[in-house]
Formats: C-alpha cells, structure tokens, sequence
C-alpha cells in the first residue's frame, strides 16, 4: 500500500544536528534513512525504493555485457586474506569463531571469487566470465560521516572480469566503462570518469567515477580532455620566479623563523624559492626527504608510489637526530636520499640549513646535493596539462574499476590451460558501484531550498498525489478515483490520504521530491482542472480532469 496514511515515512522538520552535508541533512528529513550507530545506517521504506531504482539500474546494464549475478558470504575465512597481503588492511574487520578460526567481515570479494574460478576453470575454453553480485560490505571506517557517504556497513555491486591475457583483461575494462558511462547517465547524475591510484587493490590501473558537488570528500583535476583524482593527478606547475644561483650556498640567519611565509617574507623571494623538506621513514629502507617547492605541498599517495613502499612522516627527534633540527632542515649536507619534485626548476633555491636558526641560499639542485626525481607533488588550480589550466572539484566517488592484472590469481592459484597446454594465470579485473552513493549524490546535485527533486529514474515514487478533501468528500472521492486510475495506468504513486492540513502535505511533497505531484481540492473540481507541479523548476502547470491518468504518464515520461 502506498497510501500515506498507511505509509511509514517519518519526516521531520529540522535536520539531525551533526549533518553538514546536504544528503545526510535531506534524506532523514525525508525519512528515507535512520542512523543506528556511528556510520551504521537503516534504508527506509522510501529510501530503500530509491535505493533498489539505484540497483536495478546497475543489474540490468551489467548484465547487457555478459554478467552473470551471484552471491557470496560477507563472513569469510582469513587465509585467502593472508595469502594475498591483504589481512593487514587496517580497515578490515577481524574476529574469530568459538572454534578459535580467524575470520573476516568482506570489504571486497577478490579473495572469495578468485577461489571459486580457481576451483572451476581449467581451460582457455572456459574464459572470458563475467561475474557479479549485489552484496553488504563491511569496513572499519576511523570516520563516518556525512549519512551515507561514508559508513562502515554498505552495499555494494562488485563485479569480476578472468579473462586469458591482459588484451583480454582490456576488453573486459572497456564494456566496464561503457556499461559504467550508461549507468551513471542513466541515474541522471553528472558525472567524471578520472584516472586514479590502485590503492589497497593493487594491480595494473584503475579509473573513478565522480559526482562533483559540495560534500565530495575527494578532489578531482579537470581540464579540457583531462580528468584525474588528484590523488595521481600530474600537471605543468606554474613558473615561479626563482633567484639565481650563486656560486656556492650562503648562510642565512633566520632566528626563530621556521615557515616557508615566514623565511620567504625576510627574504623577499617567493614562496616557490623555497624547497620544502618533507622527511619520511620507508620500510626496509630508513629515511628518505622528499622536497618539494615552497608554494606546492606533498601529495603522500604519489610519494608512496614513487617510493614503492609504505612509509611515515619521521618523528622530530629521529630528524633531529639524522639531519638537524625540524624548521630548519634542508638536502645540503643531509645524510639522507634526497627525492626532488620534478616541479623543482633551476636556480638558487633557499633551503634549511641543518642547524637552529640557519637558512642557506643560492642552492642549485645537483650541484650543492644529489637526488632522484620524481613526480610527488599535489597539483595545484592553475596549473597546466598540455597548456590547459586545470581546475579542482569536490566530488562523490560513486564507482571504480580496477586492473587487476595477475595479483590475485597468481597468490591465490587461478590458472587456466593454454591452447599449447601451457599453465597461465588468469588476468582480472575489479569493478565496484555504491547503489547508496549514487542516491546521496543525486540529492546533492539536484536538491534546492524546499528539499530533494529526484532525477526521474531513481524517485521512490512516480507522483506524489495529495488529496485535500476531507473524508467523505466529493473532491476525496476524486481523488481516491485518480489514485487507481494512476495505478492502472503503471504509475507508481504515494497518495496523501492522511487527516492533515495542506501546508503539511504540500511541504512533505517538496521535501521527498517526486517528480510530479498532483493536487486534488475544492479547486480542482470548480475549475475542472487538475493541478500539476513538475518537482525540478517547481513549474506549476493543470491538465484537464477528463483522461487525467494517460496525461500524467505522458507527461511524467517526457521528464529528465
């Protein structure tokens, strides 16, 4: 039933106290979602419509490539998780069994599926396969926030791609992207498709897919052909105007002055002379400094990459220790390898000088202090890709696709038999969607003043109808007529049956957000006209009363 009255959709007035973004403020004022714990959240009713509208999307362009749907356990044993490096993970839930076995709760399903196609495949023959499921996911989120953009329980659409060689592995990427690009259009959404980092996956590249708005908690670079994370972004860096060199460094003192404001200002060079050390603690290698210009910052995931290993910021005493006090730290002289931003230039750069109270000046890279090179920087808005400033948005990262290559197959022993009888491990890739971040990024995109204005393919409902009558009423009673003929004509509708007064109705209307909400009063039947309101615009427009429901579906189709 979806009569009103009948209904659970628990509106409310004021958004919860902690919503800062417009999502988590709409969709419990809508009464589409409920908290339960930190970063634990209930889909209600309406929310879980939108929610499904979101998944049969998903599940009807996934399977247009040769998906083949499937359900994996979100309780898994520990040892796939060990075998592919991956029980580390600090975000992964761990427990064990009364048996005393050590579990998982999955984040992800590469261990699990890999297995099975380990299992089942033995012949070229039997590749490629498409597989996927609709599936919960559960992560150890240090901090959930904005409603349902970032939780610790969540669904997920993950599918797999096995295919012989990595041609295959692109093939099986490319109908990912175009079935990817329909379901986002689909959703109604704007969005961006960017190069990204591998991350905790691993593999050979992988791209994003971003809602731009205001809450994204990720930061995309965009330029006329160009779209990365700026996680992996790269660009020209804009020139700075640099002091030449000197022909050998020169002591400056700097008393007390420890900031790249502070030292360019007494200086009265650019912020962009300065090199900016950023030392570091590598595993298996001790410390490294990373520098960078004075006007750029450290973009840690690039270092990471650039390093090839994890490493830490190193605490202020082991700096101390090895290279000299931290404010004053710089490569001339440093016991240390020295990894230099390529966005460092020629010239006399003005670096630490390894003592309290000590700059030095006129430091030409290469000259004064060996180093590799590398790109380590974050870009910046204004930099340039091909001469193309670039420009940087938040945005919601809705979906990703990941070239997995052979990481998992190889530790996990996925083979298959070749057309020479030869062994050969099986080429992957990963590809995830979040049916509940392409609703929270639909409200944020296309929600106004008055509440949420749902694209047409993800509303909970068709129309909103609202009947003003009281019980008993002829204009109820035209309006209980509508409500079936609505349905009958394959509409899905909520009808505001309940005993409460029209600004109530009217507000509830505008905060779910329906597409068309009709209204039934007094009105209605003296002018013999229905009125209609279109949810995005709020355009107001009436139809006549005779052959109401055909105009309405016509009407409703022909919206965005």
């Amino acid at each position: 039933m979806t009569r009103l009255s009948e209904y659970f959709l628990p509106t409310e007035r004021q958004p919860p106290a902690d919503a800062e973004a417009t999502s988590h403020k709409l969709m419990v004022r809508a009464g589409l979602i409920r908290q339960v714990g930190a970063g634990l959240w209930s889909f209600l009713p309406a929310g879980w419509r939108v929610h499904q509208r979101a998944v049969q999307i998903v599940r009807e362009e996934i399977d247009a490539i040769g998906g083949q749907e499937m359900l994996m356990p979100v309780l898994q044993p520990a040892e796939p998780w060990r075998r592919t490096g991956r029980y580390a993970i600090e975000e992964l839930f761990k427990l064990e069994d009364r048996r005393g076995a050590d579990l998982v709760l999955g984040m992800t399903h590469e261990e699990v599926i890999t297995l099975h196609v380990a299992q089942s495949v033995r012949s070229y023959r039997d590749l490629p396969l498409i597989l996927y499921q609709f599936q919960t996911k559960e992560r150890d989120e240090p901090r959930p926030r904005a409603g349902v953009l970032r939780t610790r329980e969540f669904i997920m659409k993950d599918s797999y791609t096995f295919d012989r060689d990595a041609e295959g592995l692109a093939a099986g990427y490319d109908k990912h992207i175009v079935a990817y690009d329909r379901i986002f259009d689909r959703c109604g959404l704007e969005w961006y498709r960017v190069e990204s980092d591998v991350g905790m996956m691993g593999g050979l590249g992988a791209h994003e897919y971003m809602a731009p708005c205001a809450a994204g908690e990720n930061e995309v670079a965009l330029a006329d052909g160009y779209a990365a994370n700026v996680e992996v972004a790269s660009a020209e860096a804009q020139p700075v105007e640099v002091p030449s060199e000197l022909d050998a460094p020169e002591p400056v003192e700097t008393p007390g002055l420890t900031t790249v404001e502070q030292v360019a200002g007494a200086l009265g060079v650019p912020a962009g002379a300065l090199l900016k050390a950023f030392p570091v603690v590598v595993e298996d290698r001790g410390m490294v400094m990373a520098l960078v210009r004075g006007d750029h910052r450290v973009n840690e995931v690039k270092l990471r990459n650039a390093l090839g290993a994890a490493f830490r910021p190193a605490h202020a005493e082991e700096v101390a220790e090895r290279i000299g006090p931290v404010g004053f730290i710089g490569p001339v002289g440093a016991d240390v390898p020295v990894l230099l931003d390529e966005g460092v230039g020629v010239g006399g750069y003005v670096t630490g000088g390894n003592r309290a109270d000590l700059h030095l000046r006129g430091v030409e890279p290469g000259r004064d202090f060996a180093f590799e090179r590398a790109d380590i920087r974050r870009v910046e808005p204004g930099d340039r890709v091909d001469g193309r400033a670039i420009r940087i948005e938040a945005a919601i990262e809705v979906g990703n696709i990941f070239k997995l290559g052979t990481r998992y197959s190889e530790a996990l022993g996925a083979t298959y038999l070749d057309e020479d009888g030869r062994e050969r491990p099986i080429w992957m890739g990963s590809y995830g969607i979040g049916p509940a971040r392409i609703a929270a990024a639909a409200v944020e995109q296309n929600a106004d003043e008055h509440g949420i204005a749902w694209p047409r393919p993800l509303a909970p409902f068709d129309v909103h109808l609202v009947g003003l009558g009281q019980p008993g009423s002829e204009e109820r009673a035209h309006a209980d007529r509508l409500y079936e003929e609505l349905r009958e004509a394959g509409l899905e509708v909520l009808y505001d049956d309940r005993d409460a007064g029209a600004g109530e109705k009217f507000a509830d209307a505008e905060l779910l957000g329906c597409p068309l909400r009709l209204t039934v009063g007094r009105r209605t039947l003296q002018d013999g006209r229905l009125e209609v309101q279109v949810r995005r615009g709020r355009e107001a427009r009436t139809l006549p009363l005779d052959g109401t429901a055909e105009a309405v579906r016509e009407l409703w189709a022909s919206l965005a």
